[in-house]
């Protein structure tokens, strides 16, 4: 049988990584009895190779509850443990990883595919409060601090902006992640009047301004 297919770009990567892409789309986790789970992004997983269990990734009670219920985050995570290989991607979208030294990274929610579950986590919610996360479409992040790695996903090239310099405005379908020391506003650009009979994606963007980078994709979703 013959078929471009079976080219070497095409198999598996082998590695002793815990985490190694596979390709610019394709992550691969090891997972061994005993190391930490890996927490994903629910329905992320497309293969995986000897035992794996599975779980949905509860709030942790408290704060993260009613937070979760409020914005429905958090309901769209799995816990995954075992003793093999599992195989994320998402949407066909690029993969990057980012090791964690005891630093913390702000996420778009819909960006994170998977993360060591040594590392922390809480929904936090754009504007200081949930009645602002609404105004802006319900947009709420992902908080990540401690130690472990996190795989994140962009539709296409991301670009890295220094909001150091000067305000910085993202429209929040386009963010993937940014320094977790910003602290982003939500700005509307627009009037009522101007909306009507149109659409009105680019109303709203986040702000921007201080030490620190925010990552955007070229793509508004």
């Amino acid at each position: 049988m013959r078929s471009e297919l079976f080219s070497p770009e095409h198999q598996e990567v082998q590695t002793n990584d815990r985490w190694a892409l596979q390709s610019k789309r394709m992550l691969r986790c090891r997972l061994d009895p005993g190391a930490p789970e890996i927490v994903s992004s629910a329905g992320a997983m497309v293969a995986y190779q000897g035992e794996m269990k599975f779980k949905y990734q509860g709030s942790g009670g408290g704060m993260k509850l009613v937070k979760k219920l409020a914005t429905g985050e958090g309901a769209n995570m799995m816990r995954t443990t075992g003793n093999g290989e599992i195989f994320f991607a998402k949407n066909g979208s690029q993969i990057f990883l980012i090791q964690l030294e005891g630093e913390a990274l702000s996420l778009n929610t819909s960006k994170m595919l998977a993360f060591d579950s040594s590392i922390e986590w809480d929904i936090k919610m754009i504007g200081g409060g949930l009645g602002a996360g609404l105004v802006a479409g319900g947009f709420t992040n992902l908080f990540l601090q401690g130690h472990g790695m996190v795989a994140i996903t962009s539709h296409g090239e991301p670009l890295l902006l220094d909001c150091s310099q000067q305000p910085t405005y993202v429209d929040p379908q386009a963010v993937v992640c940014w320094s977790a020391n910003l602290q982003p506003q939500i700005k509307n650009d627009f009037n009522a009047g101007a909306l009507i009979g149109r659409g009105s994606g680019e109303a709203f963007q986040l702000a921007f301004h201080g030490p620190g980078f925010v990552v955007v994709q070229p793509a508004e979703y």
